[in-house]
C-alpha cells in the first residue's frame, strides 16, 4: 500500500570504489555505491535494505548484481537482478540476463542476454494438466 521511507531507492552516493581500484570478492552495501574501478565478485545491497549502484563508464563488474536500483554506464559481466529500476546508458555493455521491474534503455546500450520483467511479488506457479474424467 504505502511505501515506507526506507523502501525508496537512494539518490545519493555514500561509498566510492575509485578508478584504478580493483576489488576481488563480494561487496555488500547500503545507501548508494558508485564504482569507477573494477569488481570481481558479486555486488548486492544488504538484506532488508535499499540501495543504488552506479557503474561509471570506465568501471567493470564481473559477478552477479542484486540491488534496488542500478545505473549502468560501463561494463557488467554477469546477471543483474533489480527490484526497482535499471538505467542502461549509451555506453553500457551488459553480458548476462537482466531481471527488472522498470527499465530505461538509451540508444547505444548493449545487452547480450535476456531482458526479463519481474516484480517483487512474482511467484513461480506450477501448472498441472487437467485429467480427463
Amino acid at each position: 500500500m504505502f511505501a515506507r521511507k526506507s523502501d525508496k531507492p537512494q539518490n545519493r552516493i555514500d561509498s566510492l570504489i575509485g578508478a584504478g581500484t580493483r576489488v576481488e570478492g563480494d561487496v555488500t552495501f547500503t545507501g548508494g555505491l558508485r564504482v569507477d574501478g573494477e569488481i570481481r565478485g558479486n555486488v548486492s545491497v544488504a538484506q532488508g535494505e535499499t540501495g543504488t549502484l552506479v557503474v561509471s563508464e570506465q568501471a567493470r563488474i564481473e559477478g552477479e548484481i542484486r540491488c534496488t536500483r542500478v545505473v549502468v554506464n560501463g561494463t557488467v559481466v554477469g546477471p543483474i537482478h533489480v527490484s526497482d529500476t535499471i538505467e542502461l546508458h549509451p555506453r553500457s555493455k551488459v553480458t548476462g540476463d537482466v531481471h527488472y521491474a522498470k527499465v530505461e534503455m538509451h540508444l547505444g546500450a548493449v545487452v547480450d542476454g535476456r531482458l526479463a520483467f519481474c516484480t517483487p511479488e512474482s511467484k513461480t506457479v506450477e501448472l498441472k494438466l487437467a485429467s480427463g474424467g
